[in-house]
């Protein structure tokens, strides 16, 4: 079992930034890719970034490019989502997941461990 706690959500003007931290506790963090997922009110959840499980591959969405980062810190069971030049649209719950042999990495059920996610709300 992986257990996940999302946290760095909150409320930021357009333009703004926010950082998320995913922490896991659990089975062994550097054995499992992660992606990072978020779901607007009556959207369907959707894929925002993904990274390899030594950091050395990392997959965006479109939407995102360019403006957010992920990274992870191995040593503290930590995965990170840098997100600058926030949008209105990009409000959301963010969830963190993790998964052992991800190959479609932006399908959700191709992962194994959810959070529970942090609310981000970009004002306009």
């Amino acid at each position: 079992q992986v257990q996940l706690v999302e946290s760095g959500g909150g409320l930021v003007q357009a333009g703004g930034s926010l950082r998320l931290s995913c922490a896991a506790s659990g089975r062994t963090f550097n054995s499992y890719a992660m992606g990072w997922f978020r779901q607007a009110p009556g959207k369907e959840r959707e894929f925002v970034s993904y990274i390899s499980w030594s950091g050395g591959a990392t997959y965006y969405a479109d939407s995102v490019k360019g403006r957010f980062t992920i990274s992870r810190d191995n040593a503290k069971n930590t995965v990170y989502l840098q997100m600058n030049s926030l949008k209105p649209e990009d409000t959301a719950v963010y969830y963190c997941a993790a998964g052992a042999g991800v190959t479609l990495v932006s399908v959700p059920t191709r992962y194994d461990y959810w959070g529970q996610g942090t609310q981000v709300t970009v004002s306009s």
